[in-house]
């Protein structure tokens, strides 16, 4: 009989697996980090958020003109299934210096504790503090002074991929119902989102053993969030891909965010023969290029 420290008790390929003795083994090979040195024109620079949790994020900002400069803001939450990815890794770096580049912004990648290890909702309760830290400094006296002195927090904007989608809808939400000391986001960008769907999700039952039915819990599934119409965001952007399996669930939300009663302007764009987050792993290619320039005028949009 194999021993309790090499039999496996539960596997879900691609993202890990876990032993019988409670060890987890991530199966995804993580990215290379990023250069040492930035694209140019773009810095970068690490902030803690919480010293009691270990929440961080990586700041990524262009070349700021003049002390009096203010630049709308981005909070960028990666996707991984809960329970990979990274601000620090190559994909993030490569797809966040190109939208500073383009765009013009400052842009905060939150590092939310991952599943298993840290069960849900642990990477939602990491993401809506990372917000609640960011908007402190919207009266000028946070702990960060480059938020301080040159975030234009009139111009804030939340966006993901995948399960990061997934937590900036979730934070767009929970600002609208309980607020965030004045500042709003006004824009919501989700990428190719993961929703839950009728069907159960076996992965997403493990990573949130508190919750006895994922598809009925609001965060997974906006269909049933009572709150929906009261999300902070004016306007909201999703793209889905032809190819994508979750393609349908991207659509679905765009329905339901439509008929809740928001008063916002909700758009969807398919990237036509594209499969999940292609613009992060394949990023020079033409659809690629034709989401970055998406997203970069929806953001400048007046």
């Amino acid at each position: 009989m194999a021993s309790s420290n090499t039999e496996i008790a539960h596997e879900f390929p691609p993202f890990f697996r876990v032993f019988k003795d409670g060890r987890v083994e991530k199966l995804m090979i993580p990215h290379d980090p990023p250069p040492l040195h930035p694209k140019p024109g773009v810095e970068y620079k690490d902030v803690v958020i919480s010293s009691e949790t270990g929440v961080s994020a990586r700041v990524f900002f262009p070349k700021i003109d003049g002390p009096d400069q203010k630049l709308p803001l981005l909070i960028h939450y990666h996707g991984g299934g809960f329970c990979a990815g990274s601000p620090f890794d190559s994909v993030t770096h490569n797809y966040l210096t190109s939208l500073v580049a383009a765009a013009n912004l400052i842009a905060v990648s939150v590092d939310y504790r991952l599943a298993p290890e840290h069960p849900l909702p642990i990477a939602y309760d990491d993401s809506w503090a990372a917000l609640q830290w960011i908007s402190s400094h919207a009266n000028g006296s946070g702990p960060e002074p480059l938020f301080n002195n040159h975030v234009d927090f009139g111009r804030v904007f939340l966006v993901g991929e995948s399960a990061g989608a997934n937590i900036a809808q979730h934070v767009a939400v929970r600002a609208g119902v309980t607020g965030l000391g004045g500042v709003k986001p006004v824009g919501l960008i989700l990428a190719h989102p993961f929703f839950v769907g009728k069907e159960p999700d076996k992965m997403i039952e493990f990573l949130y053993p508190s919750c006895s039915r994922v598809n009925d819990d609001p965060k997974l599934n906006p269909t049933v969030d009572p709150n929906l119409s009261k999300m902070s965001c004016e306007r909201v952007l999703v793209f889905v891909a032809e190819k994508d399996w979750l393609k349908s669930r991207g659509v679905g939300y765009c329905e339901t965010l439509g008929k809740s009663g928001w008063t916002g302007a909700v758009e969807l764009m398919e990237n036509e023969g594209e499969d999940h987050c292609f613009h992060l792993f394949n990023s020079d290619s033409e659809k690629a290029e034709m989401l970055m320039k998406r997203t970069v005028s929806f953001i400048n949009q007046e």
